[in-house]
């Protein structure tokens, strides 16, 4: 069992998060099993996709966090320069051009990756400034949120602008951001959201909007999802009603199971208490991502920790309300749950952040 320990410190793995982690992944491939219709193909696709983020996680969690500070402006020039080539050459599906498609070899959305790199240029400009941050320091923040998001939207993709926003967002709140400029701001959503209305959103984001409003209103049209969502949540109880004997899902009422609304199908075959125990283990997570933050023991790595761990919170958050009709619909998926290689990938790097932050935090205090 010491052994066992030691081998973990010396690859920099937090053992905690690991389990977690790998259990979420077993429980991922046996919902989304039966979320896809038993395709296995596609339960292959997710296995791979969680094998190249776990090495990557590994790989991530062997750098100092000082050592990635240093290549924090060359990501955050990198990842908007991807964000631009979408917007010139990327692969269009669905109505939204979001990846880019390089044929026989991978399809990647660079959105993803400034879920990370975006709190990590906040944290890195704010670690080398006085806090808290003054009015220049904040618009200069604001402006480098900005310049991704502004592409994010033009793909048109608001759950991963939102997301990106956030991320942030956190880092300026943990920077000591000062009150009036917070409630500055909760002021400033209104007129803000108003100009997205008439401005921003497209046809279909307004849709969805009244529809969380009122999905009884087209119920067989853009409240579809939703009323299907609910009825899959409620008809679930609480024990659901087995492995594979989903009817919402498996009987195609219910769209995107195996991606944005893969929880109702959980909830559906394994009720409150399948749904309550995978909580359980987010709930876990974010409290040892905070533990990790208090923790730290570099301004950066405060920053960085605190920002990821409630970013991930925001995730987990967003996709429940949206799929419960608490929030409007926005294409946020559940957290390692949820069908995708991209998003497996850049939350198993922000995973590896956080090892890298906790375990190397004693060389880091002899610096």
């Amino acid at each position: 069992m010491r052994r066992r320990a030691s081998l973990l410190q010396r690859m920099h793995i937090d053992g905690i998060l690991l389990v977690l982690l790998l259990t979420l992944a077993a429980g991922s491939l046996f919902v989304l099993y039966s979320a896809s219709g038993k395709d296995v193909d596609l339960l292959i696709k997710q296995a791979s996709s969680f094998g190249i983020g776990l090495v990557g996680m590994i790989v991530i969690a062997q750098f100092e966090p000082r050592f990635m500070a240093r290549w924090v402006p060359l990501a955050y020039i990198g990842g908007v320069g991807l964000l631009l080539v979408v917007d010139i050459m990327g692969h269009n599906a669905m109505g939204a051009t979001r990846w880019i498609n390089i044929p026989g070899i991978i399809r990647f959305q660079p959105s993803e990756f400034m879920k990370i790199i975006m709190p990590a240029t906040i944290a890195w400009y704010l670690s080398k400034r006085t806090l808290p941050p003054r009015l220049k320091h904040i618009v200069v923040s604001l402006a480098l949120i900005g310049v991704p998001v502004s592409l994010i939207l033009v793909q048109p993709d608001l759950g991963t602008a939102l997301l990106v926003i956030t991320s942030g967002a956190f880092v300026l709140f943990m920077a000591g951001l000062q009150w009036r400029w917070i409630l500055g701001a909760v002021a400033a959503l209104v007129p803000v959201a108003v100009g997205m209305w008439f401005f921003v959103l497209h046809q279909y984001q307004k849709q969805r909007v009244l529809t969380f409003l009122s999905p009884e209103t087209d119920p067989l049209g853009s409240g579809w999802n939703i009323i299907q969502s609910k009825a899959a949540i409620g008809s679930g109880g609480v024990l659901g009603k087995g492995w594979l004997l989903g009817t919402q899902s498996h009987l195609d009422f219910l769209p995107e199971s195996h991606t944005d609304f893969i929880i109702a199908v959980l909830a559906e075959e394994f009720g409150l208490v399948g749904v309550c125990l995978l909580l359980f283990v987010y709930l876990l997570l974010i409290s040892r991502g905070l533990v990790i933050t208090v923790q730290a023991q570099t301004l950066f790595g405060k920053l960085m920790a605190g920002s990821l761990t409630m970013t991930f919170f925001v995730y987990v958050f967003v996709n429940i309300g949206m799929v419960s009709g608490l929030l409007p619909v926005v294409g946020v998926p559940l957290p390692f749950i949820s069908y995708g290689g991209t998003s497996l990938i850049t939350l198993l790097s922000g995973f590896g952040v956080l090892m890298s932050i906790h375990t190397h935090r004693k060389w880091i205090a002899q610096v």
